[in-house]
């Protein structure tokens, strides 16, 4: 009941849309060191694909040019999702890594600490629910 609520008070709010319809997912980078090269993009919702999901059937994987702009992600069905990206400056479409530590940035949607290795999807995951979802995703360049 509670749900359905939400659901037809989401509805009412100029400019969202129905829950069962996709909506708005988009970014902004913050830390972006340079223009070079593109920003590689996964966005899943499967915790067994994070952060690489190059083999989640249902991935959303690409690539954008580098820009401190927002970054139009497209339309995403309702659901729990996480983003990983990394900034390809040398455009070789892979993340270059020197004794196991990224030589190009990275960032996760929520921001999660950076540790040893990447985040958890639990700590990067959001929500997409009956409306447009921005992520601001700060880079982190470790050498």
């Amino acid at each position: 009941m509670k749900a359905i609520l939400l659901g037809l008070a989401m509805a009412a709010l100029p400019g969202a849309a129905p829950v069962s319809q996709g909506q708005p997912l988009s970014m902004a980078l913050e830390g972006l060191r340079s223009a070079k090269g593109q920003i590689l993009v996964c966005i899943t919702r499967s915790a067994a694909y994070f952060p690489d999901c190059s083999h989640d059937p249902d991935k959303r994987h690409f690539a954008v040019p580098a820009s401190d702009g927002p970054v139009v992600l497209g339309q995403l069905a309702p659901g729990s999702y996480a983003i990983a990206i990394i900034h390809d400056e040398n455009g070789n479409g892979k993340l270059d890594t020197f004794a196991g530590i990224p030589r190009e940035g990275v960032g996760f949607s929520r921001n999660p600490a950076i540790r040893f290795g990447a985040p958890s999807f639990h700590s990067a995951s959001f929500a997409v629910t009956g409306g447009a979802v921005e992520q601001d995703i700060r880079l982190k360049y470790f050498l």
